[in-house]
């Protein structure tokens, strides 16, 4: 079946978290919450390194939501229950349907760090991927110097499975070494992430 007839949620629910799809107007909260957080994203992420601009923010989003619905690519925008405060985004990229392998990515926004956010949303993520998409493989790829990230990774049982020494050059222009995680679907019910999380799929 071609990956854009495929059915599937386009959002779910954690304890705290509604995770959705991005969704045309959402432009002007995700430009608010990286501009708030653009000074501690600009080590790790490319799209950090020039000032941010709504417009171009928006029609981003847009382009997010056509890829959602091609399903070439699964960005998810993270609200917090009740105050529907946009917490940060994450999603399922680099996707290969047809072994079913996907990359989380995440980014959390700085007033809402520390909060145990970012590992709730990908714990949901992990649940979603591997329950509702029939995942065969999840990767976390990071810089090694990025420890926040590697810990999401590392809390949820995600399994290190080396260092690419001298990958590539991180955002901020230096030679990095790329720590990948990965999770197949025997860790995952192994650990039991869904009664740990739940998720409301």
């Amino acid at each position: 079946m071609p990956p854009i007839l495929m059915n599937f949620p386009h959002s779910f629910e954690t304890e705290r978290l509604v995770i959705r799809c991005p969704l045309p107007g959402d432009g002007a909260l995700v430009y608010e919450a990286a501009t708030e957080t653009l000074e501690l994203l600009k080590p790790w992420m490319d799209w950090a390194q020039k000032p941010l601009d709504q417009v171009e923010m928006e029609a981003n989003i847009r382009q997010a939501y056509c890829q959602f619905l091609e399903r070439s690519d699964l960005r998810f925008h993270l609200f917090e229950k009740g105050s529907n405060l946009f917490v940060g985004s994450s999603g399922l990229h680099r996707i290969d349907w047809r072994i079913r392998k996907f990359e989380i990515g995440y980014w959390c926004r700085k007033k809402m760090m520390g909060k145990g956010y970012i590992t709730e949303a990908v714990r949901g993520l992990t649940v979603f991927a591997f329950e509702i998409l029939k995942a065969n493989r999840i990767e976390i790829r990071c810089d090694q110097r990025n420890v926040r990230s590697r810990k999401v990774a590392e809390r949820l049982g995600y399994t290190l499975e080396g260092v690419l020494r001298n990958d590539r050059l991180s955002a901020d222009l230096r030679l990095r070494n790329t720590c990948i995680y990965s999770m197949i679907p025997e860790d995952f019910h192994s650990l039991s992430l869904r009664k740990s999380d739940g998720a409301a799929l």
